[in-house]
């Protein structure tokens, strides 16, 4: 749907709110991350079981296909002897993103809404679970964890700033975080769309930019990525066996890609050129 559109369904749902709504759709502004506790609140209980709902349930048919991109954009910037005491897996489902370096970690803390995407054990290590709380305060002290990781989890939550916030907060000074995230709309959020959750929507990159300097971290990489690779995953589907970003030659080529075409992202792409762009962001976080 073009944004026109968007903002007359917008309006006609929203009366008086002209401005908010095309500030949102924009990327001026991130919908939701100023919303009331209640508003909080309703879109906690319908993301909870979200994205397990979409089909992730059942772990035997479950399948982890981002080590590749994590890897590559993650986990190489960390030394390979380095152990970790404690690390933060902040929505994180059933752990599978640590199994390449699980044998590094000697406790592993998952926050997680889902009751239906737990392990028992990754590896080694017996993961805690624990429930998030609906304000996305995170019941730890400052300066607890090693390692955090939140990978494609903040936009399915309402209060970002805060939420990140949290995260940093409880890293120790030194402590890692990876961050990846959709740069882009993902479309009319207002309406259902397949494959997607109730509310979940892109967070423009100036958001994270803002939030960083406000924060005592430093930026260790910034790496856009995945510039077109769903369309490329359709021309490719029965032709690879596994899905196109599970291979190195990919990630890396598309690496290249989306640096070259990082200049052409816009939050709700208006014309079909613009379409030609990353849709997600990889970043490596410490904290000072």
């Amino acid at each position: 749907m073009q944004i026109k559109q968007i903002i007359l369904t917008w309006r006609a749902m929203n009366p008086g709110k002209k401005g908010e709504i095309e500030a949102c759709l924009s990327g001026r502004k991130l919908y939701g991350d100023d919303f009331s506790p209640e508003e909080i609140e309703q879109w906690f209980q319908q993301e909870s079981e979200g994205y397990a709902d979409l089909g992730n349930k059942d772990l035997s048919t479950y399948s982890y296909q981002y080590h590749t991109l994590n890897r590559i954009h993650g986990f190489r910037y960390l030394a390979k002897e380095l152990r970790f005491d404690h690390v933060l897996g902040f929505g994180a489902a059933w752990g599978h993103e640590f199994e390449p370096v699980i044998h590094n970690i000697e406790k592993l803390t998952i926050i997680e809404p889902s009751e239906n995407l737990r392990s028992e054990q990754i590896g080694p290590v017996h993961p805690v679970y624990v429930k998030p709380q609906i304000d996305g305060l995170l019941d730890f002290p400052d300066n607890t964890f090693d390692l955090a990781t939140s990978l494609g989890v903040l936009h399915h939550i309402p209060n970002v700033s805060f939420v990140l916030s949290e995260i940093i907060r409880v890293l120790k000074p030194g402590g890692i975080l990876l961050l990846r995230e959709p740069i882009i709309s993902m479309g009319d959020w207002n309406r259902p769309r397949p494959g997607l959750t109730s509310n979940e929507r892109g967070i423009p990159l100036s958001h994270f930019d803002k939030i960083f300097k406000t924060q005592n971290v430093e930026v260790i990489a910034r790496n856009h990525c995945f510039t077109m690779t769903y369309q490329f995953q359709k021309i490719f589907k029965g032709i690879l066996k596994k899905p196109l970003f599970s291979y190195g030659w990919y990630i890396r080529a598309d690496r290249l890609l989306s640096s070259l075409l990082k200049g052409n992202v816009r939050y709700h792409a208006m014309k079909r050129r613009h379409r030609i762009a990353p849709s997600n962001i990889f970043f490596v976080i410490r904290k000072v």
